[in-house]
């Protein structure tokens, strides 16, 4: 599809994985370099109640908006709420964050919905790679 030409894709043609890094992880791709976006990806994530993501790195920068629920994420480096501690902080639908690439980071659900949030990230590898 040439980048030039305007794409629409319905909900329900979205298809959702889990990620193996983390179990209640989903991801589906709305639209990336194979829907005709030169530059950028836009995915929409689900995290389940009760789910964590382990710390982690990726590659590349992540800018992320909350949809749905209420969880915690972790960002090394930050001073975090002051209930949370350790650079923990509880987000909700319309937070944005921008974890920039090589920033460790973990998420954790412990609330009783599931939660979704849209993460954009350049083309290409978005490798991740677990800390200890």
């Amino acid at each position: 599809m040439p980048a030039d030409s305007p794409v629409i894709r319905d909900r329900d043609s979205i298809e959702y994985e889990s990620v193996d890094a983390a179990e209640g992880l989903q991801k589906g791709v709305l639209i990336d370099e194979s829907r005709g976006a030169p530059t950028f990806a836009l995915r929409r994530f689900t995290l389940d109640s009760g789910a964590t993501v382990p710390r982690h790195t990726n590659d590349v920068e992540h800018v992320q908006y909350v949809l749905a629920g209420e969880y915690v994420v972790g960002l090394a480096g930050t001073e975090g709420e002051a209930d949370l501690g350790d650079g923990e902080h509880r987000v909700r639908p319309g937070d944005s964050l921008l974890i920039p690439a090589g920033t460790v980071h973990w998420y954790r659900n412990d609330g009783d919905s599931t939660a979704a949030f849209l993460c954009g990230v350049p083309n290409g590898d978005d490798s991740i790679e677990l800390v200890e």
